[in-house]
């Protein structure tokens, strides 16, 4: 039987995802991004679910690209659907309604930046390269990178990365907000627990209440999103969970929020 091509590890609910072509530098090609999408299917029905980080096998890439041999020989219409299915799954990965995090192990080129653009945010070992490289390939990005690369550095870097197809580092990523944090690559593992620690510790329904008010509010004007966050807030007092932080904040304890509903 062939390994699967999306690895999971599941930590209460913390769930690492690990792209498994690590051969061909984790490139996504039509067979991982369909087992993905259907990963990803599978993570949306779970009520338990706290958070989810994403990464690439191997010490090489978080994922290189798309995958070049597949699309060489498409036809317009061949690269449409393509280019659809694969937007299809990156906007799955960013609907879920927990915290996604991209944990970037080296080349991040391409549809690996696409897909690290789908996170909610990323982290970077030292290692990692970035770059948007598609016109050097006489095509443009077409999973996503034209639009969600200017919303998160801003249109004049978007187009200086997409228009010229240099690489640059973490720290540059890091200056320029593509990445929140960059480690020593042999400490993103570290880093790896301490996130799934953090993220997994907090209030779960409180995380997926912060991460709709940020996401369905940049969308909105301001009155109308913080009348958003302000239902939201309100409702973090509807169940129990809210009593058990506050009151374990009080008692000088630490939360239990798996006993919370």
């Amino acid at each position: 039987m062939e390994e699967a091509l999306v690895l999971q590890e599941d930590t209460a609910g913390v769930v690492r995802l690990t792209l498994n072509r690590p051969r061909a530098l984790n490139a996504l090609n039509s067979e991982l991004l369909g087992e993905l999408d259907a990963v990803l299917a599978a993570l949306e029905a779970r009520g338990d679910l706290r958070a989810v980080l994403i990464t690439g096998a191997g010490d090489k890439a978080f994922v290189a690209g798309a995958d070049i041999a597949e699309m060489r020989d498409k036809t317009p219409d061949q690269a449409r659907r393509f280019a659809v299915n694969a937007l299809a799954t990156l906007k799955r990965l960013e609907r879920l309604p927990v915290p996604v995090v991209a944990l970037v192990n080296g080349y991040c080129l391409g549809g690996g930046c696409e897909l690290a653009l789908a996170c909610d945010w990323a982290v970077a070992g030292d290692n990692a390269v970035f770059g948007q490289p598609e016109v050097g390939l006489g095509v443009i990005p077409g999973f996503g990178g034209t639009q969600r690369l200017p919303r998160r550095v801003g249109p004049a870097m978007a187009l200086d990365l997409i228009t010229t197809g240099r690489r640059i580092d973490a720290a540059e990523a890091l200056r320029i907000g593509l990445v929140n944090r960059v480690v020593p690559r042999e400490e993103l593992e570290t880093l790896v627990d301490e996130l799934t620690g953090q993220l997994g510790a907090n209030g779960p329904q409180a995380v997926r209440a912060a991460k709709q008010a940020v996401h369905d509010g940049m969308n909105q004007p301001l009155d109308s999103a913080l009348a958003l966050e302000t239902s939201l807030f309100a409702l973090g007092f509807a169940g129990t969970e809210q009593h058990e932080g506050m009151s374990a904040f009080v008692e000088k304890r630490p939360a239990r929020f798996g006993d919370a509903g």
